[in-house]
């Protein structure tokens, strides 16, 4: 690897870790996120232009925070205006400085409430839904225009404007950068569990491009699974999300083989599974179980959390308690009703009560349902060759390559067409 690649890589790493923290901290200084995204993103640029040539600052964070506050102090002072936040901004530079810019990590307290507070802000009521998530996956998750509109199905150039006018909405409603508290803060919960739940999402099996994973997003989707646990702790359906995405997230590493092939569930090494996620996930699961057994509800996170368990808990594929899951699936259904559940409730039952009991499940879900989507016809495939009827599977895989956006999965599911194809040429 060439220099000129390595300092362009640590720029990434640099930019996709901190970003979050960044124009958290900068929105809190300024209070309009607009200014602190560009703020940050004049940071980036300067990185981009003076690390090439000047090497790798020691603490590439600080680096990007002081250059991103002396370009804010800058604006204000061009400006003319907002005197007393150009002194704040200079007092935060000339504290910074004195203090030689410590570890931002070593900041938790500001740091850690800056992304919080910068969720909550993306989450603000006056956003559509649509706006929350990707102004939230923006901000927070750090993703690039282009990713999100894939994301979303929706042209780049439409998905900006959607971004824009979310924070020019937020500016114009003088949305408050503080944490919500009381009825309010309960009220965007929601849609906080729901947009975190999303980040993670995206990082986990990715909605396009070459990989099958982003490791980093699934990591800042836990991480702040866990900081809002930390934030309401009573709330079981919040220590549900935080068990949710610590123990899907400790199989990522199994996801992959040494080749970087993907590997579903049932074929993965269970000994490459991250034990201290898992523990976590399952600590974080009781104490939700605790609250629940005194009255607290719950919903679609702790369910799904409680089926994840299942899994986590088997030493092997085998050892699956499917008829659990099976039973977990029929309650989320009811709770949460909708074709993905309905999906993943086929999967159980086929595993459960035998590929016939899946098939039946599937074929109450409408076709147009999940019209762009692998999901259906990959499933269906998948109980299809559980069944052992390999031509209509190879066929069903067949459908699903063509709709998947994402390469990896591409590939994997070509090769489960393939493979059904060779068996119906084998046994003819």
């Amino acid at each position: 690897m060439s220099a000129q690649t390595a300092t362009a890589e640590a720029i990434v790493t640099a930019w996709r870790a901190e970003s979050a923290r960044l124009v958290g901290a900068l929105t809190r200084m300024t209070r309009d996120v607009e200014l602190a995204e560009d703020l940050a993103q004049d940071a980036l640029v300067a990185a981009l232009e003076q690390w090439p040539t000047a090497g790798l600052p020691a603490n590439p964070a600080a680096w990007l925070m002081t250059t991103a506050k002396r370009r804010g102090i800058d604006h204000f002072r061009r400006a003319d205006t907002l005197r007393r936040k150009t002194e704040e901004l200079g007092h935060a530079q000339r504290r910074g400085e004195e203090e030689q810019m410590p570890d931002l990590e070593s900041q938790v307290d500001y740091i850690e409430d800056d992304v919080l507070r910068l969720i909550f802000l993306s989450c603000h009521p006056s956003l559509t839904p649509e706006s929350r998530a990707a102004l939230t996956l923006r901000l927070v998750g750090g993703l690039t225009t282009s990713e999100i509109a894939r994301g979303f199905l929706a042209a780049e150039s439409a998905m900006g404007q959607r971004i824009s006018r979310a924070k020019k909405t937020l500016s114009e409603v003088g949305a408050d950068f503080d944490l919500p508290t009381g009825a309010d803060r309960d009220q965007r919960l929601d849609d906080v569990m729901a947009v975190i739940y999303l980040v993670f999402n995206e990082g986990y099996a990715a909605a396009a491009g070459e990989q099958w994973m982003r490791p980093d997003l699934a990591n800042e989707g836990i991480r702040l699974a866990r900081m809002l646990a930390a934030l309401a702790p009573t709330e079981p359906e919040v220590l549900g999300l935080q068990a949710l995405l610590e123990i899907q997230g400790s199989r990522m590493a199994a996801r992959l083989d040494e080749h970087g092939v993907p590997v579903l569930l049932e074929a993965q090494d269970r000994t490459r599974w991250d034990q201290l996620l898992v523990r976590r996930g399952l600590a974080a699961l009781q104490r939700a179980q605790g609250l629940a057994a005194r009255g607290k509800p719950v919903g679609k996170y702790f369910l799904q959390a409680s089926i994840a368990a299942q899994h986590a808990r088997a030493t092997r594929a085998e050892d699956t308690d499917w008829h659990r899951i099976a039973r977990l699936y029929d309650i989320l259904a009811q709770a949460a009703p909708g074709p993905i559940v309905e999906v993943n409730r086929a999967v159980a039952h086929g595993r459960a009560f035998g590929p016939a009991a899946g098939l039946a499940v599937l074929a109450d879900v409408g076709a147009d349902q999940l019209a762009d989507s692998p999901l259906l016809p990959s499933v269906r495939g998948d109980l299809l060759e559980l069944a052992g009827r390999h031509a209509d599977a190879a066929a069903a895989f067949g459908e699903a390559v063509t709709r998947t956006r994402n390469d990896a999965e591409r590939a994997v599911l070509q090769r489960r067409a393939d493979e059904n194809l060779a068996r119906v040429s084998k046994s003819g």
